[in-house]
């Protein structure tokens, strides 16, 4: 099983769009996906077609030891299920809770081997929430824009990460890299990405995701990429990279 944090601390890059229509395609291709919202924006929550109204329960409950986790799981379409969001998860930033690095990864004891995936969608900072993705996940996924602004963003979060696998997680490293919101007709989009695949090399994936208004008009109507336009640049590109993160199974 294995388990991502998608992050970047800089909001807007794509991370959201990117754990709902990756988690969607790999679930095409015949995995068993988990995703999770550990952002208490929710907007992936509301992305897979949610409504936060009508939640009875969401992963603050279970962060904080109210319910299993097990029993917060909505499924969302075949092979593909999601953990809610909820705004009151922003409790857990400023609550006073023993181990709060380590609440994700204690709700998950005892529940095996479900499914093939599990995607993390973390908030833009590198609080105590991002913290807890840190120390449950076994990989990241960065995901960006090809941006300056977007790039001057990634070495605080190295660092980070740095210091998590120092301290807290051996296991996690970065093993993906996400280039999103790219427009190959703009001098800057790919002179930006060639420094991006300079600094991490084969940690980029090959697939990057074009703009498209198509991916940004679908989660307003609570869909993924597939469901809204499934002929778009956007369903292309998702599945290209999911083929890609399966790939690198076998490597």
């Amino acid at each position: 099983m294995r388990i991502i944090a998608i992050m970047n601390q800089k909001g807007g890059v794509g991370k959201t769009t990117t754990v709902l229509n990756l988690g969607v395609a790999l679930s095409k291709l015949g995995k068993r996906v988990l995703m999770i919202d550990l952002d208490h924006q929710a907007h992936l929550t509301i992305s897979s077609g949610i409504v936060l109204e009508n939640l009875r329960f969401s992963i603050y409950d279970a962060l904080i030891g109210k319910i299993p986790i097990k029993r917060i799981i909505e499924g969302v379409s075949l092979g593909l299920s999601l953990i809610p969001s909820h705004p009151i998860l922003s409790k857990i930033e400023i609550k006073r809770l023993k181990g709060s690095e380590f609440l994700l990864k204690e709700s998950f004891k005892g529940f095996g081997r479900l499914c093939n995936y599990i995607l993390i969608d973390c908030p833009p900072s590198l609080g105590r929430l991002t913290m807890n993705a840190l120390c449950f996940a076994r990989e990241i996924f960065i995901v960006t824009q090809t941006e300056y602004l977007a790039l001057k963003s990634l070495p605080p979060l190295l660092e980070a990460v740095d210091k998590v696998g120092m301290s807290l997680n051996p296991e996690i490293k970065v093993t993906g890299v996400v280039a999103c919101l790219y427009d190959q007709r703009r001098k800057i989009d790919r002179r930006i990405k060639e420094e991006i695949r300079n600094y991490f090399k084969e940690k980029m994936f090959e697939t990057a995701i074009r703009k498209n208004v198509s991916l940004a008009e679908s989660p307003t109507l609570g869909k993924d990429i597939f469901r809204y336009a499934p002929l778009s640049y956007g369903a292309q590109d998702y599945l290209s990279l999911a083929r890609e993160v399966i790939k690198m199974e076998k490597a």
